[in-house]
């Protein structure tokens, strides 16, 4: 449980922080209410996608708490056309306990300047159209709402809408 004395670390992700950073997204996905999947991949796919992200240099943080991953954020490039390589899709996720503390905010901005410092021009998210605490977030650091998505997830018989957000770097 966050204190007002208890210090939290935003770090790049490093190799030792992948076991962690899997349990951490595991835990956030099982509460089907924010990711676009259930559960954590696989430990050795886990693996291979941060090694990949830190051998490529693309943003990918996470905020330690007494050795603890508690969260991430990364931001990393859309490699399906090279007409839109100069455009990355954030994703993010803090445990239960840890949201509502402005830990949020200083772990997206931290990205988003790496982000815009590694040469990404639009960063892009969807979002799930009730998640109105992670839409505030967003929109209070410069997202802007692009479209909406109808009936985009289904869990357990229920359909939720999606928001498609964006946000572009200063010329």
């Amino acid at each position: 449980m966050l204190s007002a004395s208890m210090i939290y670390e935003i770090k790049p992700i490093a190799e030792e922080h992948i076991s962690g950073f899997r349990a951490t997204l595991d835990a956030v996905a099982r509460e089907r209410g924010f990711l676009s999947f259930m559960e954590a991949p696989p430990f050795e796919q886990m693996r291979s996608f941060v090694l990949n992200n830190i051998k490529e240099r693309w943003p990918q943080f996470v905020v330690i708490v007494d050795d603890q991953i508690v969260g991430w954020c990364d931001v990393l490039p859309n490699l399906r056309r090279t007409v839109s390589a100069h455009c990355a899709t954030l994703g993010m996720g803090l445990l239960p306990e840890y949201r509502g503390h402005g830990i949020g905010r200083k772990l997206i901005e931290r990205a988003l300047h790496a982000a815009f410092a590694f040469g990404f021009k639009r960063i892009e998210l969807t979002v799930r159209e009730v998640n109105f605490n992670a839409i505030a977030l967003y929109k209070s650091v410069g997202f802007e709402t692009e479209g909406l998505h109808r009936k985009a997830v289904l869990i357990e018989g229920d359909y939720e809408n999606t928001l498609s957000m964006a946000l572009i770097a200063e010329q």
